[in-house]
C-alpha cells in the first residue's frame, strides 16, 4: 500500500485547478453559442405550433360554419307592472 506524499496531493490540486480553469474558459466560449441555438430551436418550435393550431382552427371554423336557425319561441309580450 502507498502512502499520500506532499508532491501527489500538490499534483492533485494542480489538476483540479487546470481543470476548473480550463472548463470556465471553455464554457465562456461555448455557452452563449450553445444557448443561441436552444432559443432558436424553441422559438421555431413555438411557431411551429402556433401554425398547426392556427390552421387546425381554420379548418375547424370552415366546416363548423352553418347558418344558425333561430327557435321561434312566440310573440313577445310586454307586461306592465301594477301596484
Amino acid at each position: 500500500m502507498e502512502t499520500a506524499s506532499f508532491n501527489g496531493l500538490l499534483k492533485a490540486i494542480l489538476y483540479i485547478l487546470a481543470f476548473y480553469y480550463i472548463f470556465k474558459f471553455l464554457a465562456r466560449l461555448f455557452l452563449p453559442v450553445l444557448a443561441k441555438k436552444v432559443v432558436e430551436k424553441a422559438s421555431q418550435q413555438y411557431q411551429q405550433q402556433q401554425e398547426n393550431y392556427h390552421n387546425q382552427n381554420t379548418t375547424q371554423n370552415q366546416t363548423t360554419e352553418k347558418p344558425k336557425e333561430k327557435k321561434i319561441v312566440g310573440e313577445y309580450v310586454d307586461f306592465e307592472e301594477i301596484e
